[in-house]
């Protein structure tokens, strides 16, 4: 078990994933190998995780809910969804290596965030025309497909959702606050799921948690202060994390 000394590279690593994670998602690509370094058991890295994800995803979603960027009538339609998805998603893993199709993840996540950054346009404009068939057509199933990534194998999971938000039409900023509020939802479903196994190291999850709620508030102001432009750089940068995890594992 890893002592107190840990919180000297694991709170500024933790308030870093909670800046990005608010703008972009894949916070969970900074935590995760925090943990894993720190001497945790796989078990206790993921359970762990989760517990201070909930604080970063909390933070985000109160932030951008507060600041107006969050679809309410239609993000409350998809959570249910969400977390049907997570909840099959994380019973399937037992039956299928997620080796198997992590590769090809990574393709995929490299060829939407090229798709974002080549068109110039994309995500800049706010186009949202509502809850018109073609929106439910299209996030209602995108929704329980991400919902399953995220309990299947989990990285990318709010850069995914972000890209389909946006594909309805919403900028940058407002899908931001869309997938973290989906997110929001999914890691408070895990986590309570988690809670009965008893793996989590709570004086690390909760001390990191703080660390990354306050990450998550900065970086929440910080895209809606700077716009979609913002985001837009940093989804790039946070596409490039995401793929190389996916590609080189863990």
């Amino acid at each position: 078990m890893p002592g107190p000394e840990v919180l000297l590279y694991g709170l500024p690593l933790a308030f870093l994933a909670g800046f990005l994670d608010a703008v972009a998602g894949g916070g969970g690509t900074i935590t995760l190998p925090t943990l894993f370094l720190m001497g945790l058991s796989p078990a206790q890295v993921v359970a762990t995780n989760k517990l201070l994800a909930i604080f970063g995803s909390g933070s985000a979603t109160w932030q951008y809910w507060r600041g107006g960027h969050v679809e309410r009538p239609l993000v409350l339609r998809l959570i249910p969804l969400a977390l049907t998805g997570s909840a099959l998603g994380a019973f399937l893993v037992r039956f299928v290596d997620p080796a198997v199709f992590r590769t090809l993840v990574g393709v995929v996540i490299l060829a939407v965030g090229a798709l974002v950054l080549v068109n110039k346009r994309f995500g800049l404009e706010d186009r949202y025309p509502g809850l018109t068939t073609r929106t439910l057509a299209l996030t209602l199933p995108g929704t329980l497909v991400i919902g399953l990534y995220d309990g299947f194998l989990g990285p990318g999971t709010g850069t995914f959702a972000m890209f389909l938000f946006s594909l309805a039409g919403f900028n940058l900023v407002r899908s931001s606050g869309n997938a973290r509020t989906l997110n929001f939802a999914t890691n408070l479903g895990a986590f309570f799921l988690f809670l009965v196994g008893g793996q989590m190291v709570w004086w690390l999850g909760l001390s990191m948690g703080a660390a990354n709620a306050l990450g998550a508030f900065v970086g929440a102001r910080m895209a809606m202060l700077r716009g979609s432009a913002f985001v837009k750089w940093v989804y790039g940068v946070i596409v490039l994390l995401v793929s190389a995890r996916l590609f080189l594992g863990g």
